[in-house]
């Protein structure tokens, strides 16, 4: 947990590309929390990426309102950017 909050302040700092490369060292993939921020730092730059990071974050957790919240997200980012 430590890491990812290191690697959202990264995020905070350094941008977030630079995040994605630290946080994809971390070799979290069966983290939900690990897909959640990467969905985040996606958001701007990759909605495809940010969505499947989304989905597998939701496939994950085991809690009703973190999936509330990841449901969220996608919906927001599909608003945002629709698909053809």
């Amino acid at each position: 947990m430590a890491a990812l909050n290191r690697t959202f302040a990264l995020a905070k700092v350094k941008g977030n590309e630079a995040a994605i490369a630290e946080a994809e060292k971390l070799g979290l993939a069966d983290l939900d929390l690990y897909h959640a921020l990467l969905g985040y730092l996606y958001s701007d730059s990759d909605v495809e990426k940010a969505l499947d990071h989304y989905r597998r974050s939701i496939s994950l957790t085991r809690s009703a309102s973190g999936k509330g919240y990841l449901e969220k997200r996608v919906g927001a980012l599909l608003s945002k950017h629709p698909r053809t």
